[in-house]
């Protein structure tokens, strides 16, 4: 592992936030549509709206989306994806097999499968519409950001998330290393892979920086690191998201007001739904572990 992925990182992450400043924000086309058709306005976006926003914090929470290659489908003609598989016991010996583990793999070809809905939801307070600005405001940092963790739900551990994904191994023997963590990264990289990603749960990262500098080695050598409730306490996932796993991206995304399923809020009110479509498919799981810390 080196520096020169933190810096790749920080420089793409710098150029997307210099590209979000000169686009509207989802607030303010929403509240443009509202002043127009009132309680029927509905926006469709031609970008997903989850990556549409800067954060205004000092210490950056970022999003499991921005660990993965993004295919945005509407812009690429992608119609299948490849991915590999380990060799089977009864394969004979290849080659270089034994220092050279990959060499080894089946490859095979899928069509990219349907991509799911993420949606989230918010009760508008009475009267903010009023306000134009707390409006937009409203709807950027108050919708947007459930919708942002409800993708991570969709990515992580919905029905087709990676944590559900019976395909990554789980492994619990630190191997000789001080760390489960540290013991995946070489297995990753014992495979021609680089383990440039780690997800956790917000627990065990301040765990680990009250107790050591492990997340600080881990960042300083180009690791991505995120933090999300919805990763268990104790456990964590490894792998290397830049080249073992693609996230397949409709490109677009609707807000509007709608009425919400029973049981959504505790009290009746006018309530805005946002949507956007996507799916996360792993090319390589061999570079992807769930371990236990």
């Amino acid at each position: 592992m080196s520096l020169s992925g933190t810096t790749e990182v920080k420089r793409t992450l710098a150029e997307v936030v210099a590209e979000r400043k000169k686009q509207m924000s989802p607030g303010a086309r929403f509240v443009e549509a509202y002043q127009q058709d009132g309680l029927d306005a509905a926006v469709d976006f031609d970008v997903t709206i989850t990556d549409s926003l800067t954060s205004t914090r000092r210490k950056p929470r970022y999003p499991t989306r921005n660990m993965f290659k993004i295919v945005n489908l509407s812009a690429e003609g992608r119609q299948f994806y490849y991915h590999e598989s380990t060799a089977r016991p009864e394969d004979p010996e290849v080659q270089h097999g034994k220092e050279r583990r990959e060499l080894a793999n089946h490859f095979h070809m899928s069509p990219i499968p349907e991509l799911l809905t993420t949606t989230a939801w918010v009760q508008l307070p009475d009267g903010l519409w009023e306000d134009p600005t707390a409006f937009e405001a409203f709807i950027n940092y108050r919708l947007v950001i459930r919708l942002g963790t409800a993708e991570n739900y969709t990515i992580l551990c919905g029905e087709h998330g990676l944590l559900n994904m019976p395909e990554i191994p789980r492994l619990t023997s630190k191997a000789g290393f001080t760390s489960t963590i540290l013991a995946a990264c070489d297995e990753v990289e014992q495979m021609g892979c680089t383990a440039d990603g780690l997800v956790l749960n917000p627990v065990d990262y301040y765990r680990y920086l009250q107790d050591g500098r492990l997340m600080d080695t881990l960042e300083n050598n180009g690791v991505f690191i995120v933090r999300t409730r919805l990763v268990e306490p104790g456990t964590a996932l490894v792998g290397d998201f830049g080249h073992g796993a693609e996230l397949f991206d409709a490109g677009r995304s609707t807000i509007r007001f709608a009425e919400p399923p029973p049981g959504t809020f505790s009290r009746p009110g006018i309530a805005v739904k946002a949507e956007i479509y996507e799916r996360v498919v792993v090319n390589l799981p061999f570079t992807f572990y769930l371990v236990t810390l």
